[in-house]
């Protein structure tokens, strides 16, 4: 039986800002949207908005760049951020035909991010999530980047997506090692995790849509040995249909699944991640929910347990993150199109869940903000992150909001940063500094507690 859940919700103070631009539905593929980058920009603003409490009251933008051309007269947007050992690395989007690869900055100051070098540079392809880890094992000892490869033209004959490997232990000079490809028919790996277990280094895919194009013959999610880079290996498959009672080929063909309300939901993974041990994985399956895999022994993972939603709540499980040592869950949930027909009418929001008992997930909070009205289709969450009790999201034309999770049953918003013309993809946090990637200008650095 679909659960009911008691919904507690903290709503953001008001954000008097607005802007103009076609609002986009659900997830890309199948949606009939329009290009995130060029559509959800906000308004032009003399300076940040910068407003809060507490520590994070204190952020300041202390330098915002933007990628350089890697050819001539060709502005690449943003995609995803990632830090490690002083450099940040971003991934980069579709716009003028994608293939903006990534760019790696050095950040030893921090007000002064400096574009070092760039990798991954792949005709007919977008390169927009990067995992870099430190791994050591028979075969590679040093800083391992995984990259995400999708075609921008899925039907293209001469592009390949899947992930690709590099060696970047010098990051100005990264190195290719190995190439995984996915043969499904989908565009390839839309968002990946680079995991380490001991000496054995996964990585795990989301290849949004590969089951329903390949007619059940290859999964979204695949587990790839990579221990030794030169020669990915795929060690396992998730199908859904073999873990959820509620799944079956009766009700779902790879992405189009109906539940047992008799309601039309979309199901297909859209983005994978690890606990810190690499042993529990998290997959975020859009209506799905968030599914809890124990992969420690990966040839051969355990089905955990899976979020759920209401009757009237759009699932789209877009990403998540961890809290409180494990215990917690942040689910983030990508909705464009707050208007469906049978549903509650809202953006995209966060969902926050005590996990301690994995198959029983149980709801604690929402965390939403209140501009709905205010930036049309900008106003869904996108990416989070955790950094001890302080959450931090990814929101569009909405920017960074900061939540203090101090008690995740109610989440309070206790800073937001907003750049001008703001279309904020991804955020991370690093040492003492936020790191945003902006899909319409690059990279922005964000100071925390007001220190230089």
């Amino acid at each position: 039986m679909k659960k009911k859940f008691l919904i507690k919700t903290a709503l953001a103070g008001a954000l008097v800002i607005s802007a103009g631009g076609t609002t986009a539905l659900a997830h890309d593929e199948f949606s009939g949207g329009i290009e995130k980058g060029d559509s959800l920009a906000g308004v032009e603003l003399a300076v940040p908005l910068l407003e809060g409490s507490k520590n994070t009251g204190n952020l300041q933008e202390v330098a915002a760049v933007s990628l350089k051309e890697v050819k001539e007269g060709v502005q690449n947007s943003s995609g995803d951020v990632y830090a490690h050992k002083g450099f940040a690395y971003v991934g980069t989007h579709t716009k003028n035909g994608g293939e903006g690869g990534v760019r790696v900055f050095d950040m030893k100051d921090p007000s002064n991010p400096v574009e070092v070098s760039s990798f991954a540079h792949i005709p007919g392809t977008w390169q927009e999530k990067v995992i870099v880890k430190t791994v050591n094992t028979k075969y590679f000892k040093g800083d391992l980047a995984a990259v995400s490869v999708q075609k921008v033209d899925r039907t293209n004959p001469n592009a390949k997506g899947g992930f690709v490997l590099y060696d970047v232990t010098n990051p100005r000079e990264p190195k290719e090692l190995g190439f995984w490809e996915d043969t499904s028919g989908a565009r390839g790996t839309h968002e990946l995790y680079l995991t380490v277990q001991g000496n054995n280094v996964y990585v795990l895919t989301a290849n949004c849509y590969a089951d329903l194009y390949s007619h059940g013959e290859k999964m979204d999610v695949n587990i790839v040995d990579v221990s030794k880079p030169s020669t990915p290996e795929t060690i396992y498959e998730f199908n859904p249909r073999n873990y959820i009672p509620e799944i079956s080929d009766d009700n779902y063909d790879g992405y189009n699944w109906t539940d047992e309300q008799g309601i039309k939901r979309a199901a297909f993974a859209h983005s994978v991640k690890t606990d810190g041990t690499g042993k529990t994985a998290f997959l975020s399956y859009w209506d799905l929910g968030t599914i809890m895999l124990d992969i420690s022994d990966a040839k051969n993972p355990v089905y955990l347990g899976r979020t759920d939603f209401a009757n009237d709540v759009q699932g789209a499980a877009h990403s998540m993150d961890l809290a409180k040592g494990g215990n917690v869950l942040i689910e983030t949930r990508e909705v464009f199109g707050p208007t469906r027909e049978g549903f509650e009418s809202a953006y995209g929001y966060t969902m926050i869940y005590d996990i301690k008992d994995k198959a029983n997930p149980k709801l604690l909070s929402t965390f939403r903000t209140d501009f709905t009205e205010k930036i049309p289709g900008g106003a869904t969450v996108h990416d989070p992150k955790v950094q001890g009790n302080t959450l931090y999201l990814s929101h569009y034309a909405g920017g960074v909001r900061t939540v203090d999770i101090t008690d995740p049953s109610n989440p309070e918003e206790i800073g937001v940063y907003i750049p001008s013309k703001s279309n904020i993809w991804g955020v991370f946090v690093d040492r003492n500094y936020v790191l945003a990637s902006d899909m319409g200008s690059g990279l922005k650095v964000l100071q925390k507690n007001g220190s230089q």
